[in-house]
């Protein structure tokens, strides 16, 4: 077997100069979308808003923009807070076949890196394509084993940031490889900081963010890894998964596929773990025109980790809300939809949505599990009071490459997200240029400054 991260060192390194296909170019702009999407709310919120604060006085001299506080300042400080940002509303794009959040750690460090150098927007969408091939194929390489312990995001996210960041100093195929060496030593994130309460899950993409950051630098000014960590025996894969690593499955059709264009833009701002679920109650309820308070029992057979993960019938906190297929189904009936307005205090609160949690469980289902992570489906049934029985077999997720949202319902959900934060005007402007620009996004101002009353 040829040495994966040498592979992977040079497909990432190509992406520099070689022809981006108009159709790639696309895929990478919708993924920025989605990243901006996400980010922008993401900025009212700790931890990223108590990070701005804290981190303020030692920021330095830098051109890259922390959409935390809108102040420039050093590529890592950037990439470390706007990624953490970026998956705190749980917006965040998917991989589904890594189970892996690409976007936030590696636009969030490509595009601090860009703002750093000056680059172009061109350049940009190279190193974003490159961070996700290089993560999204390590990712593919160790799941779904990888999953028991350890977050995608924060783990394989760390080979992303290094990959883009690479690029965009300029790497050449070597110094690119000695960027992921570092960046697998760097590479951590436990499943377990999303298991209780805390804050811990966002700073995953963050840290990715950053420490892939600090491998690419250091790779350009010759701070060399081990080339073998990737499938050595005590190596990254070894110590991360069940086996050494699928990596001929994994770099196969390097060449023919290409990463960024199947992804999962999210339609639902909770655990992707339960979309599927969500998609099926949704159509349900749409189809039989019941309501909360008609239901008697729900019941959600799933794979692996809608069980392992979701399953959480006692909520207390936003956090646990996110990952509780009780509460968001709950919210579903009861709201319409799983939105940032879910999680509310008030909502948090809803006895409407408090009253459907106990009637809702969840068991692993053995033949969807065989299926993850290359398919996310759920078995809904609902028995109402007056006696009816429904059922929907969901094969797949809206959202997912087999049920993308177009773009016109991707750039929905960016102005649901979007203007909020920045105001209608400012969103609009930086939909319009983030789909046909050529110029590189720069400082987007929030409506407030979260940062500053974080601080107080």
């Amino acid at each position: 077997m040829d040495n994966p991260l040498l592979v992977l060192a040079n497909h990432a390194a190509s992406w520099r100069s070689r022809p981006l296909p108009e159709a790639v170019a696309h895929h990478a702009r919708r993924a920025l979308i989605d990243w901006f999407a996400a980010l922008l709310p993401g900025c009212a919120y700790p931890p990223a808003t108590l990070l701005a604060a804290a981190m303020a006085a030692e920021r330095g001299p830098g051109s890259a923009i922390c959409y935390v506080d809108g102040q420039p300042g050093p590529l890592r400080h950037a990439a470390l807070i706007n990624a953490t940002a970026s998956h705190t509303v749980e917006f965040d794009d998917i991989f589904r076949d890594a189970g892996y959040h690409p976007g936030c750690p590696v636009i969030g460090a490509a595009l601090a890196a860009a703002q750093s150098r000056g680059a172009t927007l061109d350049q940009l969408l190279r190193a974003i394509t490159a961070g996700y091939e290089v993560s999204c194929r390590i990712g593919m390489a160790v799941q779904p084993s990888h999953y028991k312990y350890w977050h995608t995001t924060g783990t394989v996210g760390t080979f992303g940031a290094a990959a883009a960041v690479a690029v965009l100093l300029g790497c050449d195929a070597k110094q690119t490889a000695h960027a992921i060496a570092t960046a697998a030593t760097f590479a951590g994130g436990l499943q377990q900081a999303f298991r209780s309460d805390g804050m811990s899950k966002p700073l995953h993409p963050g840290h990715a963010a950053d420490a892939g950051a600090l491998a690419a630098i250091g790779a350009a000014a010759g701070v060399t890894g081990a080339l073998d960590v990737l499938h050595g025996p005590v190596g990254f894969a070894a110590a991360t998964s069940e086996d050494t690593g699928k990596w001929e499955k994994a770099l196969a059709d390097l060449d023919s596929r290409i990463c960024i264009t199947e992804m999962t833009f999210k339609n639902h701002g909770c655990c992707g773990h339960i979309f599927a679920a969500l998609d099926a109650v949704r159509d349900l309820q749409a189809e039989h025109g019941f309501t909360a308070k008609d239901v008697a029992r729900i019941h959600v057979g799933g794979y692996s980790a809608t069980k392992d993960v979701c399953d959480r019938p006692v909520v207390t906190t936003e956090q646990e809300a996110r990952f509780s297929a009780q509460y968001c189904i709950g919210a579903m009936l009861v709201l319409g939809g799983v939105r940032i307005a879910a999680f509310s205090p008030e909502n948090l609160a809803n006895p409407a949505i408090r009253a459907v949690m106990p009637k809702v469980s969840v068991s692993l289902d053995s033949e969807l599990a065989k299926d993850y992570p290359g398919r996310r489906a759920a078995k809904v049934s609902i028995t109402l009071a007056d006696g009816r029985e429904l059922f929907r077999y969901q094969p797949t997720r809206k959202g997912d490459p087999d049920a993308p949202l177009s773009d016109a319902e991707l750039s929905e959900k960016f102005r649901e997200l979007a203007v909020p934060a920045i105001g209608a005007a400012a969103a609009e402007a930086l939909l319009a240029s983030l789909w046909t620009g050529d110029a590189l996004p720069g400082a987007v101002p929030l409506l407030s400054a979260p940062a500053l009353r974080a601080a107080e």
